[in-house]
């Protein structure tokens, strides 16, 4: 898989910043969709630490990217442009925060309850299934149950998605990556370190959410609405975590984000 995927022509000022940890590709279609405006980069993230993931960006943007950039992250991806702005604050124009995960543990606990009450019987039996061999240190091909675990969830995730299925050529998912950096990073939420964090940030922000969104949408709102002064948050209607295969929510997603870059 290339990497950074490339996109528009030069100057690239835009970046957009993939899930998971460890779905890489999934922005993909941001991607191409902006690309008509603006010279868009979507690196795949292969660190598997916090502290590698900000560096391997950094490096893009240094080596590709016109400085200050545009971030738009998405879900891990929203936190990851949000820790890369709270280390190098100078490099980060404006951060665009899509679907993020709420910012303060008291908001997280019922993620999993609403995703699993979405899904019929015989998908929470996959869910757990699937979990045992995610955890099972002896289990093989770990990436394709991440992959299906993924896919199950998007569709616990989703309101009235185009299509539910991603596009499994464009994905690269990584389920080690995904354990070694999610565990770091709900640390990080859990001792209040990553709301923190943000305090260093100098650049607009802007928060898109769907109402439908298991991640609840004032656990973005409130806790950045206390530590930003320059901050928008914009609620989707109709629109669950991921915007742009929202069959309601697409078009004014794409709308506001264009608008929001430039």
């Amino acid at each position: 898989m290339k990497n950074p995927r490339i996109y528009g022509k030069l100057p690239f000022t835009v970046i957009v910043v993939h899930g998971g940890p460890g779905a890489g590709g999934e922005m993909a279609p941001v991607a191409r969709e902006l690309a008509s405006g603006w010279g868009v980069l979507e690196p795949i993230q292969t660190a598997a630490s916090i502290e590698g993931q900000i560096e391997e960006l950094k490096a893009v943007l240094e080596r590709n990217g016109n400085i200050p950039i545009t971030l738009v992250g998405f879900s891990w991806g929203a936190w990851l442009s949000f820790l890369f702005a709270s280390n190098y604050p100078a490099l980060v124009k404006k951060l665009i925060l899509i679907g993020s995960g709420p910012f303060e543990e008291k908001y997280a606990t019922k993620i999993q309850e609403t995703r699993l009450s979405r899904l019929i019987e015989a998908d929470r039996a996959e869910v757990k299934s699937l979990f045992e061999i995610l955890i099972n240190p002896a289990a093989k091909d770990k990436s394709s149950a991440f992959a299906r675990f993924g896919e199950l969830f998007s569709k616990a995730d989703a309101f009235e998605p185009i299509k539910n299925q991603p596009d499994k050529s464009e994905m690269d998912f990584q389920v080690d990556i995904f354990q070694s950096v999610w565990k770091e990073a709900a640390e990080l939420r859990k001792r209040g370190q990553l709301l923190k964090l943000g305090k260093q940030i100098k650049c607009p922000v802007v928060a898109i959410h769907g109402d439908y969104d298991p991640h609840p949408a004032e656990g973005v709102q409130k806790p950045l609405s206390a530590i930003f002064k320059n901050f928008r948050f914009i609620l989707l209607k109709n629109c669950g975590h991921k915007p742009w295969i929202e069959r309601q929510a697409m078009d004014k997603f794409y709308s506001i984000l264009k608008q929001e870059i430039s």
